[in-house]
């Protein structure tokens, strides 16, 4: 029995590299759709909670996990020897930059080399972590063919995007369309079968680069678009202007016009990271993206701003920011959830300590922040809040009582038009 037959019957065992905020509904939706399914990460302590039925993303429910691991769909595993067992392999590792901005993509390096030991015939590998345009023919598929056996021939190689918005009710990962883009004919069609067998809606395009592109421009064109309203914001500002204001009445028109909001710098696992991908390609092709440049370096600037407006704000009141108490409100990346990763929170509370001021939070889905010393976390109420010097809205939580800021606290500093129509004195917009 060939490898699109075990699909069609769903007699192929799948598998998924990196249980994380992409991988972890992947699996389940593969095991949800009536597939043996083994996750696979270096963390134990994942693999424990998986297999124990513990979710820890927000976009997996306990219930469902358990679901699928008291059927026996669905196992978790630190062993890469699993793979040799399985019939298609999903990769969906981490892809940070490093400190040059430039692709970190070593993860996916270290699983195709563990993939490479597992490779037989009749097997479908697909990448879904976010990477520049060329990776999967350049890097991943030479380190296959290593074995000796040959991409649409013996195994199956594609690449398809994760599209995955944490805390999304609206669109969860099967109802997301998905864009796959194979070395071969073969290896296309295969991936997309694979993907309309558990549910979901694939999308082919002509070549894997196509589909590593459609990645980075989804993400680029968001990255460009807060880049400019963050700009027009910071001109609003200057010449007295309420951006929020500005951005809902030309909302008001029916075509020509997509509102993008300004923000306190961005954050997430995609928006601050991909366009650098696409950016670092370009330039080893000798082009210059300088969209994406500027964008990014506009971005990038907007924790200091908020800084700087709240200095300002301090001064008009007889205060500095030395020795100053300060709540950031709001850590995580978004409204809404507990992800923090590359929150422009940690950015603002870098530069507020380093001008000696004494940094608190509160964050509804946050009990813990990690990567940042010296941050207490407060209890919400108005003893706390009377307390503080100034606080600074970074991220507006939809079940938090702001009510409580706007009758305790001398300063606010609202960078998410929380406060939207409210004029007071102690409440300052970005």
């Amino acid at each position: 029995m060939n490898l699109k037959e075990k699909l069609t019957e769903k007699k192929a065992v799948l598998s998924v590299i990196g249980l994380g905020y992409v991988g972890l509904p992947l699996a389940v939706q593969f095991a949800r759709a009536g597939f043996k399914t083994v996750g696979v990460d270096i963390s134990a302590d994942k693999v424990d909670k998986v297999n124990s039925g513990k979710s820890y993303i927000g976009d997996v429910s306990d219930e469902e996990l358990r679901e699928v691991i008291g059927k026996g769909m669905l196992r978790a595993t630190t062993e890469f020897g699993v793979l040799k067992e399985v019939d298609t392999i999903n990769i969906c590792v981490p892809t940070p930059l490093r400190k040059t901005k430039d692709p970190d993509i070593s993860y996916i390096v270290a699983s195709v080399k563990e993939i490479k030991e597992a490779l037989h015939a009749e097997q479908l590998i697909t990448l879904e972590s976010t990477t520049y345009p060329g990776t999967t023919e350049e890097v991943i598929l030479p380190i296959l063919e290593e074995t000796g056996l040959k991409v649409g021939k013996d195994f199956y190689l594609a690449f398809s995007p994760e599209r995955v918005d944490p805390g999304n009710e609206n669109y969860k990962t099967k109802d997301i369309p998905k864009v796959v883009g194979g070395i071969t004919e073969a290896s296309t069609e295969l991936a997309v079968n694979l993907y309309k067998m558990v549910g979901m809606n694939p999308i082919p395009v002509s070549s894997s680069k196509v589909a590593e592109t459609v990645k980075l421009l989804e993400n680029t064109f968001r990255s460009v678009n807060i880049g400019l309203v963050n700009e027009i914001a910071l001109m609003c500002n200057k010449m007295g202007i309420d951006v929020w204001e500005v951005i809902d009445a030309a909302a008001t028109k029916p075509f020509g016009f997509m509102p993008f909001y300004p923000g306190p710098g961005l954050g997430g696992h995609c928006i601050p990271i991909d366009p650098f991908y696409l950016s670092w390609k370009a330039r080893m092709s000798g082009f210059e993206a300088r969209f994406i440049e500027l964008s990014g370096m506009i971005n990038g600037e907007m924790p200091l701003h908020v800084v700087h407006r709240v200095a300002d704000a301090l001064n008009d009141q007889g205060k500095c920011l030395k020795g100053t108490k300060i709540l950031i409100m709001g850590v995580s990346y978004k409204a809404d959830i507990d992800d923090t990763r590359e929150s422009p929170a940690f950015d603002i509370i870098n530069l507020l300590q380093q001008r000696g001021t004494d940094v608190y939070y509160y964050d509804s889905y946050v009990e813990n922040l990690v990567g940042v010393e010296g941050v207490k976390r407060i209890d919400y109420n108005g003893e706390s809040i009377k307390g503080m010097d100034c606080a600074i809205i970074v991220t507006g939580h939809h079940n938090v009582d702001y009510g409580l800021l706007l009758d305790n606290c001398p300063l606010i500093f609202d960078s998410r038009n929380v406060f939207k129509g409210v004029k007071k004195d102690n409440i300052v917009k970005l």
